[in-house]
């Protein structure tokens, strides 16, 4: 499953599951070629209070990004990286059925399942 985004100017914070808590930038990677960014992350639990040892990676920061395009993500310490993503960018709402990446790709067939077993 991709992060979804959205163009904007203002900063944006995004939840992730990494191979280890710390992290010191990220790159955003997309057909204008790659953007680092330097972050300093917080741990969090599932409701986003800060906690030692929660489960997700918050990270914070002002990505410039364009409507209906997609970016690979790649959280690093360094030089290891420590998490890899999709990103989708879109301004339209998420969450109550109205926008799917994979609208009108899926249709479904109403045939019959009829088929002949020859022993």
């Amino acid at each position: 499953m991709s992060l979804i985004l959205k163009e904007q100017t203002g900063s944006q914070t995004f939840k992730i599951i990494p191979r280890s808590y710390t992290a010191d930038s990220f790159d955003v990677i997309g057909q204008e070629g790659t953007t680092n960014y330097l972050v300093t992350p917080t741990r969090v639990d599932y409701n986003d209070v800060l906690d030692a040892s929660g489960l997700y990676l918050s990270l914070s920061k002002i990505v410039t990004l364009k409507e209906g395009q997609q970016y690979r993500l790649k959280v690093k310490n360094g030089s290891d990286v420590i998490y890899e993503d999709m990103i989708f960018c879109t301004n339209q709402t998420i969450g109550n059925g109205d926008f799917t990446i994979n609208s009108g790709e899926y249709t479904e067939n109403s045939t019959d399942n009829d088929y002949i077993i020859i022993d």
